[in-house]
C-alpha cells in the first residue's frame, strides 16, 4: 500500500495538530486557538441515569445495576421515577466507584440487557435509549420557559437530526464573549419528526458559537467551523443556519399513527447463528428502525434495534429453539404491534477446521484476483462495523459500514472467482487493525489475531483457505512488516497517552474498562463502541515513561476550545515511541535514506525493523499464517526495509519456515513479491537503485557489519555509490534464440515484485510492454513479476482514479498481460470496469460508495456455480448479469488459452527477429515432465517472425494453421484487444491444442 507524502510538520506544532486530529469530528478540524480551559474536575461517584420510554410501553422500570467491582441489586433493582415525557430516571449512590453495570427490566421477568450484553455504564448523567449509551440530560429544558430574564436575549435552536441519525442530541456552546458550556453541552429535546429544539440565555450577546455532537463523541461542527447561532429562532440544517426562520415544526401536527405491523417474518438457523429478515413496514412518515425481541436459550428474552429488514443474530447457544416477534419504530416512537412469532433452531457449534497446507505448485501458472477483503461481498452483517468515522465519512448516509465483506462473502463468490478463470486470490492484510478508518487492514495492531471483523462462525480465516485450496485456488495474503499502527503493536510496545477525562476530555477519550480488551468488533459496554481507546489514557504518569514533558498543557487548544496536553496522541518525535523498537523521525525525502527509517505517516507507526525483538516478533506473527497454509505473501511497503534486513531476517525466515511446515518444494513455490513504490517511468527509480523495485530481487553484492542497523546504512551507501551500472544482471526471462535455458537463481534473495512500471504505464498497453521488457535484465527473474493495471493505490501514470481508458483497451492491457512473462492479476471488479474513473480512495472525506473501494457485492449477487476454472455451470440473480459482461467473457477465454499453454504461463520470451508492436515468441521446456511448448503472440498489431523452428503451428484464438518451412510466418493485425496465439505442434503430449475456446467480443 503506497501512502501519499504528508508534509514534514514542525514541532510543537505538528503535536497540536496531531492531537486535535482525535476529535472524531463529522468535518476536518480548523485551525487552532490559544484559548484558556478551566482545570480537570474530579468525577463525581454518582450516576443519574435516564432510560427511553416510549420504545417499551412497559408498566413499571426498574433499573438493575451493580457498582463496579460491587455486588448487584436485588432482582428486580430498584424502581425508577418519571423524569419528563417519554423517560424515567433513576440517580444512585457509587461510592468510589467509577460506574457501574446495569439492565433493566418491568419488573416481571421482560429484560433489555442490551442483546445479552450488561449495560456498562459510567459516571454523571447518562441516558440509554434504544440500545444507545450517550452522555446526556435528556430533561434538560423541557420545563415552562420562563422567559428571558429582563433585557436578556435568548436563541431558540431547531437543529435536523436527519442527516446524522442521532438518537441524543446535545448543543454545547458559548454566548459570544462568554464561556463554553461543559462538554457534551446540554441536551436538546425533540421537536417533530427530524428536528430536535432547544431555547438558551444570551444575557447581552446577540449570538452564540456552537457545535453538535451524540453526547459518544461524534461530532458536527461544520467542516471544523463552528457554527454561528444569531439571537431569535434559527434552523441549523445540512450546515447551513437560517437567520429569523419559521419554527419548522409548527405546521406539522403530532404524529401519532404508528407503522403497520411487519410481514413475511422468516428465521433460518445456520449453524449458531440465525438470519432474521422480514417484509418492511410502511408509515405516514417513515420507519425508523425495527425493535426485534428474541425469547429462548438461558439468557431470557432479548430485544435487540436494527436500522434495516435483516438481523444476523451470531454465538447462539447450539442445538436451541429461538424465537423472534418484530416490531417497527418510526421517528416520534410510534411503535408497531408485534408480527407473528417464528423460530428456530440453531444447530451443532462448527469445529475448528484443521490446518491447511499450501498447494504448493509454480506460482506462475496462477493468474491473482484482488480482493479489498472488507469491501467485496458481505456474508455476514452481524460483523459489519462503521468506526468513529462512520457518519462524518458519508458511509452511514450509504448505510455502508466500512468494514463490510468479509471471509464468509469470499467464500460464498469462489465459484465466481474461479469461474472467471482466476486461481489465486490476494486478500488484504488479516491482522486485526485499529485506526480510526482501518477497514483495508494496514494498521496492524495485533499481528498475532486475525481481525474478527472479517471472521464468521464457520467462516475464519483457516475455513476460507481450506475452502479456496478444495477449490484449486490459492491464497496469497497480503502482509506489513514496515509499520504498525499508531497505536503500537500488542504485545510488542503500545503507547499510553494522556487523555484526561475531565469536564472537556471525557466526550473522546473512553473510561477506562480494565476487564475488556480491544477486538474492533466487541462493543465496549460503557461507551458503545467497538472503536474503544480506555486503554490509551492514563491520569497518572506511566512507569517508564519516555514521552517527553508527559501530561503538559501546551499552549494549543482544540478547535473547541479545549486545552491539549503533551504526549496526549501518539507521534514519532515526542519520545513516546522506544526506539529499540520504533524509528523516532519524521519521512522527509522519498528517496533519501530516510525513507527506510522513518514514519510515512501519522497514522502508520515505523518499526525498527533492525532490532531483534521486533524482527522475532514479525516472524513469529507471520509464522502463523503460514503454518495455516498460505501460498504466499504480498509484502505492502517494501521498499521501506532495508534490503539487508529482507536477506538477512524476513526472507529466509519464511522459507525456513515453508520447509520446516511443508517441505522444499512448497517453499521454492511460496510467491513472496513485494510492492516497490516506484512512481516514475525510468528504468531505476529517479538513479536511485535502493528505492527501485528489481534491487530488491537480488542478494547483498558483498559483507557488512553484523550490526543490522549499521549493515543497511553501509549498504544503503554503498549502492548508492555503485549506481545502476554496477547492479547485477540476467537472462533468466530471455530466451536464447528459440531455446529455453535453465534459469540461474543462485543471486536471488527470495523476493520477487510487482511490476511497477509496468503498471505505471499500463495508459497505454505498447508503452507498458516496452518499459517492461526494459526493465527485465535488471530484475533476478521478471517471469515472477506481478503485473497490474491498477489497484487499492493508484492507476497507471499515478493517477488518483481507477482505470477509465475504455473497454477496448481494457481489452488490449488484459490481452498483453495475459500472454506476455510475469502473473497477470485484476483488482476486483476491473472485469466490468467497477467505478472506473472514481477517486480511488479519500479516506473519510467522502463515501466508500463513491470510490474505487466501493462495495462489489451487489454485483455479484445471487448463486454461481463453476465447474471448473472459467466454467460456469449455473449463475442467477445479479451475478448472471455480471457474467455476461464484455471483459469477463475476455478475461474467462483468455484464462482458457493460458492455462492450455505452459510458454504463456512460465516460460521465457524474445523479440529476436520479430517485427510489430506488441509482439514475442516464448518458450517453456522442463526436461523432468516432458513438457516443451513454444508460442509466437502478437497483440492487436500485425507481426512477422523469422528465424522460427520449422513445423505446424496452430492459433489458440481462431484455430487457424500456418506449415512453416522457411523460418518465417506473418500474421495480419487481430485488432484491438485481440490476439493470436500460434502454437508449435511438438507431438505427444506437446501437440498443439487448436482453437481453445469459443469466439467472443475480442478473441474471435
Amino acid at each position: 500500500m503506497k501512502h501519499p507524502p504528508r508534509r514534514r510538520l514542525r514541532r510543537p506544532l505538528a503535536t497540536a495538530l496531531a492531537a486535535s486530529a482525535v476529535l472524531g469530528l463529522l468535518s476536518t478540524a480548523p485551525a487552532l486557538t490559544d484559548t484558556a480551559t478551566a482545570a480537570p474536575e474530579a468525577a463525581a461517584n454518582s450516576a443519574t441515569v435516564f432510560y427511553y420510554t416510549k420504545t417499551r410501553n412497559w408498566d413499571a422500570y426498574n433499573l438493575h445495576y451493580a457498582p463496579d467491582g460491587g455486588s448487584w441489586t436485588t432482582v428486580p433493582g430498584v424502581r425508577m421515577e418519571a423524569a419528563c415525557t417519554d423517560w424515567v430516571k433513576k440517580t444512585v449512590d457509587l461510592g468510589s466507584a467509577s460506574g457501574l453495570k446495569a439492565t433493566f427490566n418491568n419488573g416481571s421477568g421482560v429484560w433489555d440487557n442490551n442483546a445479552g450484553k450488561n449495560y456498562d455504564l459510567g459516571t454523571g448523567t447518562i441516558t440509554v435509549k434504544d440500545g444507545v449509551v450517550a452522555h446526556s440530560d435528556p430533561c434538560a429544558g423541557t420545563e415552562p420557559d420562563p422567559g428571558p430574564e429582563p433585557g436578556g436575549n435568548t436563541a431558540s435552536v431547531y437543529y435536523s437530526t436527519a442527516a446524522v441519525g442521532w438518537t441524543t442530541t446535545n448543543l454545547h456552546y458559548r454566548p459570544a464573549g462568554g464561556s463554553w458550556t461543559q462538554v457534551p453541552g446540554v441536551g436538546m429535546e425533540p421537536a417533530c419528526t427530524g428536528w430536535v429544539r432547544k431555547t438558551v440565555s444570551l444575557g447581552t450577546a446577540t449570538s452564540l458559537t456552537a457545535a453538535f455532537n451524540n453526547g459518544n463523541g461524534v461530532w458536527d461542527n461544520n467542516n471544523g467551523k463552528d457554527y454561528t447561532v444569531p439571537a431569535g429562532l434559527s434552523t441549523v440544517k445540512a450546515g447551513v443556519v437560517t437567520k429569523d426562520a419559521k419554527d419548522p415544526c409548527v405546521a406539522e401536527p403530532p404524529d401519532t399513527q404508528a407503522p403497520t405491523v411487519p410481514t413475511e417474518v422468516t428465521a433460518k438457523a445456520d449453524g449458531v447463528s440465525i438470519l432474521l429478515a422480514w417484509e418492511p413496514s410502511t408509515d405516514n412518515r417513515g420507519v425508523t428502525k425495527y425493535q426485534v425481541t428474541r425469547t429462548g436459550g438461558t439468557k431470557g428474552t432479548q430485544i435487540t434495534d436494527v436500522g434495516s429488514t435483516v438481523l444476523s443474530d451470531a454465538n447462539l447457544e447450539p442445538q436451541t429453539a429461538y424465537t423472534y416477534t418484530v416490531k417497527a419504530v418510526d421517528a416520534a416512537g410510534n411503535t408497531s404491534a408485534a408480527s407473528a412469532a417464528v423460530t428456530a433452531t440453531t444447530g451443532d457449534r462448527p469445529p475448528t477446521p484443521p490446518a491447511g497446507k499450501p498447494l504448493g505448485t509454480d506460482p506462475r501458472k496462477d493468474p491473482i484476483y484482488f480482493v479489498l477483503t472488507a469491501r467485496f461481498n458481505d456474508g455476514d452483517t452481524s460483523n459489519n462495523r462503521g468506526g468513529n468515522q462512520h457518519v462524518r465519512s458519508g458511509n452511514a448516509a450509504h448505510n455502508d459500514p466500512m468494514f463490510r465483506g468479509d471471509f464468509k462473502g469470499l467464500i460464498q463468490k469462489l465459484d465466481y472467482i474461479k469461474g472467471l478463470g482466476m486461481s489465486a486470490i490476494w486478500v488484504t492484510p488479516v491482522v486485526l487493525n485499529r485506526s480510526d478508518y482501518d477497514y483495508h487492514g494496514y494498521h496492524g495492531y495485533d499481528f498475532y489475531k486475525v481481525d474478527p471483523r472479517l471472521e464468521s462462525a464457520g467462516a475464519s480465516y483457516q475455513d476460507l483457505i481450506n475452502a479456496a485450496h478444495a477449490k484449486g485456488m490459492k491464497i496469497y495474503q497480503d502482509v506489513v512488516y514496515n509499520h504498525s499502527s499508531r497505536w503500537g503493536a500488542k504485545g510488542l510496545f503500545t503507547p499510553t497517552v494522556f487523555g484526561v477525562r475531565d469536564k472537556d476530555w471525557s466526550w473522546y477519550y473512553d473510561e477506562k474498562n480494565e476487564g475488556f480488551e480491544y477486538d474492533g468488533l466487541t462493543i465496549e459496554p460503557k461507551s458503545g463502541k467497538s472503536y474503544y481507546n480506555g486503554d490509551m489514557w492514563s491520569t497518572a504518569e506511566p512507569t517508564g515513561n519516555t514521552c517527553v514533558d508527559w501530561g503538559k498543557p501546551t499552549q494549543w487548544t482544540s478547535p473547541e476550545g479545549y486545552r491539549i496536553y503533551n504526549c496526549q496522541w501518539p507521534n514519532p518525535t515526542s519520545g513516546m515511541f522506544p526506539k529499540a523498537l520504533y524509528h523516532n523521525c519524521w519521512l522527509g525525502n522519498w528517496e533519501g535514506e530516510d525513507s527506510r527509517s522513518c514514519w510515512l505517516h501519522d497514522d502508520l507507526a515505523d518499526f525498527n525493523t533492525e532490532s531483534a525483538p521486533v524482527q522475532n516478533y514479525l516472524i513469529g506473527a507471520y509464522n502463523k499464517y503460514i503454518d495455516m497454509g498460505v501460498d504466499g505473501f504480498r509484502v505492502d511497503t517494501a521498499v521501506h526495509v532495508p534490503r539487508t534486513t529482507w536477506n538477512r531476517r524476513f526472507l529466509p525466515a519464511i522459507q525456513e519456515r515453508v520447509t520446516q511446515k511443508f517441505g522444499a518444494e512448497a517453499a521454492k513455490n511460496f510467491l513472496v513479491f513485494g510492492e516497490v513504490g516506484a512512481f516514475v517511468n525510468d528504468k531505476w527509480n529517479r538513479g536511485s537503485v535502493n528505492h527501485s523495485a528489481q534491487f530488491f530481487t537480488w542478494k547483498e553484492r558483498k559483507e557488512y557489519s553484523a550490526d543490522d542497523a549499521k549493515a543497511a546504512l553501509e549498504m544503503y551507501d554503498y549502492e548508492n555509490q555503485a549506481g545502476p551500472a554496477a547492479q547485477p544482471t540476467s537472462t533468466n526471462a530471455f530466451l536464447n534464440g528459440n531455446a529455453y535455458h535453465e534459469p540461474d537463481h543462485s543471486k536471488f534473495s527470495g523476493m520477487n515484485i510487482i511490476d511497477m512500471r509496468m503498471h505505471m504505464n499500463f495508459g497505454d498497453a505498447n508503452n507498458a510492454f516496452n518499459n517492461g521488457k526494459d526493465s527485465d535484465d535488471a530484475t533476478n527473474d521478471a517471469t515472477y513479476n506481478v503485473v497490474y493495471v491498477d489497484s487499492h493505490d493508484y492507476g497507471p501514470n499515478k493517477s488518483a482514479e481507477r482505470y477509465a481508458g475504455g473497454t477496448d483497451a481494457w481489452a488490449e492491457n488484459m490481452s498483453l498481460m495475459w500472454t506476455f512473462r510475469g502473473i497477470p492479476t485484476l483488482y476486483y471488479g476491473s472485469e466490468i470496469e467497477f467505478q472506473k474513473g472514481k477517486k480511488i480512495d479519500c479516506g473519510p472525506s467522502c463515501p466508500l460508495a463513491t470510490t474505487g473501494r466501493a462495495y462489489y457485492g451487489d454485483h455479484v449477487a445471487g448463486s454461481v456455480t463453476a465447474s471448473d476454472f472459467s466454467k460456469v455451470s449455473s449463475a442467477s440473480g445479479a451475478v448472471a448479469t455480471t457474467l455476461q459482461q464484455p471483459l469477463v467473457k475476455h478475461v474467462q477465454r483468455l484464462n482458457e488459452i493460458r492455462r492450455a499453454i505452459p510458454a504463456l504461463q512460465m516460460g521465457q520470451y524474445s523479440t529476436e527477429g520479430i517485427t510489430g508492436g506488441m509482439a514475442y515468441k516464448r518458450r517453456y521446456t522442463d526436461t523432468a515432465s516432458g513438457t516443451d511448448s513454444f508460442a509466437l503472440v502478437t497483440v492487436t498489431g500485425a507481426a512477422t517472425y523469422s528465424g522460427i523452428p520449422n513445423g505446424t503451428y496452430k492459433d489458440a484464438v481462431t484455430g487457424d494453421t500456418q506449415v512453416v518451412t522457411d523460418g518465417k510466418l506473418s500474421v495480419a493485425a487481430p485488432g484491438k484487444g485481440n490476439l493470436r496465439v500460434y502454437v508449435l505442434d511438438l507431438g505427444g503430449k506437446n501437440t498443439a491444442p487448436g482453437k481453445i475456446g469459443t469466439a467472443g467480443p475480442y478473441l474471435k
